[in-house]
C-alpha cells in the first residue's frame, strides 16, 4: 500500500489512523504541520514499511530508532529538516534493510556511532549534513563500500581527513565535506580508483582574525593537494568544488587532471592563492561547461577564451585576480549564452568591446574596479535587456551615458553603479515607470550636470547637479539612503523631506542650500538601516545566478537538479559619510548600525530647531560650516545615543548646555568658532575626554579643558563673529 499525504497540514493524530493499516509499505508525510517526538506508539504498528518521509515538519526529541529495531524491510529513510536532538543512536545498526537515508538539517551532536552504521551494508546513501556532529570522521565508515552518496557538509567534524576510509569508498559517485574543521593535508590521489565519481564538494572555510575592521590573519587549517604524488583518475566528473581549502598550496598551480576531464560541467576553485594564466584548456575539453568560478586567486596575464568552446557557459567569474590588457573584441560572440559575468578588480584597460552586447542574455554583469576607459558602448545597454545588475564604477569610463539611445532603465535594471569614473552629462526629465524599479543607484563621483530629475534618487554625491531637490523625492516614503553631497544644489531644503519617514542617512552637505533647517526633521525616524533595503523601492536583494543542473539520481530524491554553488546578495550597500571628522566607507552589517544627517558646509540661516531633540536614535549629527544663530537647544541632552555632534563655524551665541554631558556614546563634539560663552559643560563622562580643540575659537568659554577661569571673566559682551564658507576646508 501507498500513501502520499505531503504538502497538507496535517498533524501528530494521523499516525494514530495510519497504525491501523500495517501492510502499509510507503508512507509519505513531508511539508506538514507535525511536531513533537516520534515513540513508538505512533510506529509500533507500521514495522512493513519500506519507505518513510517524514522530512520537513517540526518532529523534535531523540531519533526513535529504538522503536524501529523491528523495521527489517525499511529501506529509505528521510527525516530531515526537523528539530531532532541528541546523539545518532546505536540502534541504527538493526535497520539492516537500508538503503538511504537522511537526517539533514536537525540538530544532531555528538561523534558517529560508526561501528552501528558499518553494520549498512546496503546502504548507498548517507546525508548527515547540516547537523553539530564533531570529532574524527570514523575509520568504521570505511565498511559501507555500497556508498554511491556521501554528505557530512555543514558539521563540526575535526582532525585529518583519513584517506584510508575514503580510498575504500571506491562507489561513490557524489561526496560533500563542505564547512566542517578538517586539518591536516588530504591528497586526491585517495580517489585514484573511484571510476563512479561524479560530484565532488569540499568547501572551506577561511579563519580570520580580525583587529576593528582589518584583517591581521587569515588560515586555512585544512588542505588538499592534487599534484603529489603522481597519479592518474579513472574518473570523469561533472562537478568539482573545491572553494577556501588551500589547493595545492605547495605550487599554486591548477589542478592537472582538470585538463583530461571531458565532461565537467560546473567548476569552482575560487579563494584559493592559485597562480598562472586563464586555464583555456579546461574550457577547449568540456564543452558542457555551464559554470567557471576562480574568483579570488592570482591568475594573471592577458585573458583569451577559445573559439567556438563556450555556447553552453553561462557563468563565469575570474573578479579579483591579476588579469590585464584588452578584452578580445569578440568576447560577446563567443560566449552569447553567458547570464553572470564578474571581471571585477582585475587590471583590465582599454576600451569595452561594443560585442559584450551580443551577451543578449545577460542578467549581472560586473566589470567595477578596473582601468577601463573610452565610451561605454551604446550596444551594451540597447541589446542586454535582460539585465539585472550593472556596475561599471572606479574605471575611467567618460562620455553621456544617459544619452536617449541607451535606454537604461528596462523592464529589468534593478542596480545600477557607475561611481568614480569620468560620466557626463544631465538626465532626461521623463523616465518610463519601469525605471521607479530601481533598487539601488550610485553615480557618485563623476561629472553629471544640471537639474536633476524628479525620479532621480540615490548616490548622486560630488557631481555637477545644481537648482533645487525636486519635489517629487517626497513620494518615495520608503527611502533610507539619501546622498546628494558634493555638487551646487541650492534654495531652501523643502519640507517634502519630512516625509521621508523611513531615512536613516541624508547627507547634504557641501551645497549651497540657503533658509532655514526645517523644524519638521523631528517626524524623521533616523533609525538604523536593514543593510538589504534598497535605496529607492522595492527591496534590492536577488539572487546572481540561475540554478545550475546536476546529473544525480537520488534515491532520496533530493533536488541536485537545484544545485547550488555560491550565491550572493549582489545588492549589498554601500556608502561613505563622514563622522567623527572622517570620511568612512559602511557596508553590509556596520551598516545596519548607521544612521545620521549632514547638513554641513551649506548657507543655512536662523536657529537649531529644538525639535532636533527628538531624534533619539540618531548617531552622528553635523551642522557645522553654516551660518547658524542662536542658542544650542538643550533638548540635545535627549540624543541618547549620539556618537558624534559638529556644531562648529556657525555664529551660534548663548551658553552651552551643561545637561550635555548625559549624552554617554559621544566620542566626538565640536562648538568651536561660534560665539558660545561662559563655563564649559564639567568634565565628566565622556566630556573629560574633549581637549581645547572642540571649544576653540569662542573668546568667552571658560573653564577646563580651556586656560581662561571662569573666575576671570570679562563681562563685556561678545562680538559677532564674521564667517565664510570658504575661510576653511572639510575635515
Amino acid at each position: 500500500m501507498h500513501i502520499d499525504l505531503s504538502w497538507n497540514l496535517l498533524q501528530m493524530d494521523i499516525l494514530r489512523f495510519l497504525g491501523a493499516l500495517p501492510n502499509l509499505k510507503y508512507l509519505d508525510l513531508s511539508y506538514n504541520e507535525m511536531q513533537g517526538p516520534l515513540s513508538s506508539k505512533e510506529l509500533s504498528n507500521l514495522r512493513n514499511l519500506e519507505v518513510l518521509i517524514v522530512r520537513e515538519n517540526r518532529l523534535n526529541g531523540s531519533l526513535p530508532f529504538k522503536d524501529m529495531t523491528n523495521f527489517r524491510s525499511l529501506e529509505i529513510l528521510d527525516m530531515s529538516g526537523n528539530m531532532f536532538t541528541g546523539i545518532l543512536s546505536p540502534y541504527v545498526g538493526t535497520l539492516s534493510s537500508l538503503n538511504a537515508i537522511s537526517l539533514s538539517q536537525n540538530k544532531l551532536h555528538g561523534n558517529l556511532h560508526a561501528k552501528d552504521l558499518g553494520m549498512l551494508k546496503k546502504l548507498e546513501e548517507l546525508d548527515l549534513s547540516d547537523n553539530h556532529f564533531e570529532w574524527i570522521l570514523p575509520p568504521c565508515l570505511s565498511r559501507l563500500t555500497s556508498l554511491r552518496l556521501l554528505d557530512l557538509s555543514k558539521n563540526q567534524f575535526s582532525g585529518n581527513l583519513s584517506s584510508s576510509v575514503i580510498a575504500n569508498l571506491t562507489s561513490l559517485e557524489y561526496i560533500d565535506l563542505s564547512y566542517n574543521s578538517f586539518g591536516g593535508l588530504f591528497s586526491f590521489s585517495s580517489f585514484a580508483n573511484h571510476s563512479k565519481l561524479k560530484v565532488i564538494r569540499f568547501k572551506g572555510e577561511n579563519y580570520r582574525i580580525e583587529d576593528g575592521n582589518k584583517i591581521v590573519s587569515e588560515s586555512n587549517t585544512f588542505e588538499i593537494e592534487t599534484e603529489n604524488p603522481s597519479w592518474e583518475p579513472s574518473f570523469l566528473l561533472k562537478v568539482l568544488v573545491l572553494p577556501n581549502c588551500d589547493l595545492n598550496k605547495l605550487s599554486s598551480n591548477i589542478p592537472k587532471f582538470l585538463f583530461y576531464q571531458k565532461e565537467l560541467e560546473l567548476v569552482d576553485i575560487s579563494h584559493n592563492r592559485l597562480k598562472g594564466s586563464f586555464p583555456v584548456g579546461l574550457i577547449e575539453n568540456n564543452t558542457r561547461l555551464q559554470l567557471l568560478n576562480l574568483r579570488d586567486n592570482y591568475f594573471g596575464g592577458q585573458f583569451h577564451l577559445p573559439i567556438d568552446h563556450c555556447s553552453n557557459l553561462s557563468w563565469l567569474d575570474f573578479s579579483d585576480n591579476n588579469f590585464n590588457g584588452q578584452l578580445q573584441e569578440n568576447i560577446g560572440k563567443m560566449i552569447p549564452n553567458l547570464q553572470y559575468l564578474n571581471i571585477s578588480q582585475n587590471h583590465f584597460e582599454g576600451f569595452l568591446p561594443s560585442t559584450i552586447g551580443d551577451m543578449s542574455n545577460l542578467e549581472k554583469l560586473d566589470l567595477s574596479n578596473n582601468n577601463f576607459s573610452g565610451e561605454v558602448p551604446m550596444k551594451l545597454v540597447a541589446n542586454c535587456t535582460s539585465l539585472v545588475v550593472l556596475k561599471l564604477s572606479y574605471n575611467k569610463f567618460h562620455g553621456e551615458i544617459f544619452s536617449e539611445g541607451f535606454r537604461f532603465f528596462n523592464n529589468s535594471l534593478r542596480i545600477l553603479e557607475l561611481k568614480n569614473n569620468q560620466l557626463t552629462g544631465t538626465f532626461p526629465t521623463m523616465v518610463p515607470t519601469t525605471g521607479s524599479h530601481l533598487g539601488l543607484l550610485d553615480i557618485s563621483n563623476n561629472g553629471f550636470s544640471g537639474l536633476i530629475p524628479r525620479w532621480l534618487v540615490g548616490n548622486l554625491r560630488d557631481n555637477k547637479f545644481y537648482g533645487r531637490i525636486p519635489n517629487g523625492v517626497g513620494v518615495l516614503p520608503k527611502l533610507r539612503i539619501l546622498l546628494l553631497s558634493g555638487n551646487n544644489f541650492s534654495g531652501v531644503i523643502p519640507d517634502k523631506l519630512c516625509w521621508l519617514m523611513n531615512i536613516a542617512i541624508m547627507d547634504l552637505s557641501w551645497n549651497n542650500f540657503s533658509g532655514t533647517i526645517p523644524h519638521c526633521f523631528h517626524d524623521l525616524k533616523f533609525e538604523k538601516i536593514d543593510a538589504f533595503d534598497g535605496l529607492t523601492e522595492p527591496n534590492s536583494t536577488f539572487l546572481e545566478f540561475r540554478d545550475i543542473i546536476v546529473p544525480y539520481q537520488s534515491i532520496l530524491k533530493r533536488n541536485f537538479e537545484n544545485f547550488e554553488v555560491e550565491r550572493e546578495v549582489v545588492a549589498e550597500i554601500g556608502i561613505e559619510f563622514v563622522m567623527k571628522y572622517r570620511s568612512y566607507f559602511y557596508k553590509g552589517g556596520i551598516l545596519d548600525l548607521m544612521s545620521g544627517l549632514d547638513l554641513s558646509f551649506n548657507k543655512l540661516t536662523g536657529s537649531i530647531p529644538p525639535e532636533l531633540g527628538q531624534l533619539s536614535p540618531i548617531l552622528a549629527l553635523n551642522l557645522s560650516s553654516n551660518q547658524l544663530t542662536g542658542s544650542i537647544p538643550s533638548t540635545f541632552s535627549k540624543l541618547t545615543q549620539l556618537e558624534s555632534l559638529d556644531l562648529s563655524h556657525n555664529n551660534l551665541n548663548g551658553e552651552i548646555p551643561s545637561t550635555l554631558i548625559d549624552l554617554h556614546f559621544l566620542e566626538v563634539f565640536s562648538v568651536a568658532y561660534n560665539n558660545l560663552s561662559g563655563k564649559v559643560p564639567d568634565m565628566k563622562g565622556q566630556f573629560g575626554t574633549f581637549q581645547n580643540s572642540s571649544y576653540e575659537g569662542n573668546p568667552f568659554l571658560c573653564g577646563p579643558p580651556l586656560e581662561k577661569s571662569c573666575a576671570r571673566v570679562d563681562k563685556s559682551p561678545p562680538s559677532p563673529i564674521k564667517y565664510s564658507n570658504a575661510s576653511h576646508r572639510k575635515c
